[in-house]
């Protein structure tokens, strides 16, 4: 008869023992579900005010530059020139007066991908003209993150 080794022996035991019963993995998966569950709920909150202070930021530097574009040339762009006349001069401007480089880089979308919108004249604003983002549903009113953000805040 062959003696068998220790090692031979613990080999034999552990062979029925490897790896993880499905209850303890089906444990370990509620587990990591409810944690990420929890995460979403008090995360969530927080990536939408930051989406509305974001677009409140680029409503404050869109009105900076189109202050500096009617200082400079005595007018703000027209509704078909839109903001992009802030960041490559429109047809029709003079350009001695039109600053070099522009009033801004680009023109960005809001934090939610939609276009900031420029109303001239304004009617929201009580001033020259209204300049907005129409919230995370892109859709005109709205209440929460799907509000209005404008220059009338």
């Amino acid at each position: 008869m062959h003696a068998i080794s220790p090692q031979e022996e613990r080999a034999r035991s552990r062979k029925g023992e490897a790896g993880f019963s499905l209850v303890e993995l089906m444990v370990v998966v509620f587990i990591m579900g409810l944690l990420a569950t929890l995460i979403i709920i008090n995360v969530a909150p927080v990536g939408d005010r930051s989406r509305i202070t974001k677009a409140r930021a680029d409503i404050a530097n869109l009105e900076n530059a189109l202050e500096q574009y009617s200082l400079d040339l005595y007018t703000y762009p027209t509704q078909e020139q839109g903001l992009a006349a802030l960041s490559s001069p429109p047809p029709g401007v003079d350009l001695t007066l039109y600053r070099p480089g522009g009033y801004i880089r680009r023109v960005q979308n809001d934090p939610w991908g939609n276009p900031y919108q420029y109303v001239i004249p304004g009617t929201r604003s009580g001033g020259r003209y209204d300049l907005f983002s129409m919230g995370a549903d892109g859709k005109p009113g709205g209440e929460g993150p799907d509000a209005d953000i404008g220059n009338w805040d």
